[in-house]
């Protein structure tokens, strides 16, 4: 497994490219924004690519899927919960005074307990809601891919639109279950590990709180 990451867009999003490099396959994991570097990315890395997968859908996560689509025509992955925040992101773009065009509707549904494959690499699905109430995170391999669940040294907003502080304490009381060695790859951030964070995060301390609406 090779995984690569773009720090992409206004609000700093981390893309991924995860790849099967002995398969030659790969899946973009929230391109967020920036769609023709990213584009390049996958191009340069002579891979095959087979479908975007979406932790969510806040516009700092979908930005990027239109050009992608463009190039590659691959199929876009999405809770169904989170439809709605995916469509109504041009008007949340166009607040912020934000370039946005929005990308076709996903193709696949991603539910509690799927599988999603790329190569030989397999991800269970777990829904995890607070954050978006579509919000998803894919875990295997040593790895979570965490979309905005989990941060170094903090977790993702709840005052949001849709939000839900009461949910999303127990969706981060559901991460700290990962094995402690997992690398917690973000949505925004540096890479951690659930170690660290159980140990320094006073989300999970109980230092802290999500905020409630």
């Amino acid at each position: 497994m090779k995984i690569q990451s773009f720090v992409v867009g206004a609000f700093q999003e981390n893309c991924y490219l995860v790849a099967d490099e002995a398969a030659g396959r790969a899946v973009l994991v929230d391109p967020g924004d920036e769609g023709e570097p990213l584009v390049a990315a996958v191009r340069a890395a002579g891979l095959t690519l087979d479908a975007i997968w979406l932790t969510h859908a806040h516009l700092d996560h979908i930005g990027g899927i239109a050009e992608v689509k463009r190039a590659f025509d691959v199929p876009v992955y999405l809770h169904p919960d989170d439809l709605p925040v995916y469509q109504f992101a041009p008007q949340v773009a166009a607040r912020y005074g934000l370039p946005f065009e929005l990308g076709p509707l996903p193709d696949h549904a991603l539910h509690e307990g799927d599988v999603v494959s790329v190569g030989s690499l397999q991800f269970s699905v777990w829904h995890m809601p607070g954050h978006a109430p579509g919000h998803v995170v894919f875990h295997g391999n040593g790895v979570v891919l965490g979309g905005d669940v989990l941060f170094a040294g903090s977790v993702g907003r709840t005052d949001l639109p849709l939000c839900d502080g009461v949910v999303f304490q127990r969706t981060l009381a559901r991460m700290t279950t990962l094995p402690p060695d997992t690398v917690v790859l973000s949505g925004h951030g540096p890479a951690t590990t659930i170690a660290a964070e159980v140990e320094q995060n006073p989300f999970l301390t109980g230092l802290a709180r999500p905020l409630r609406r």
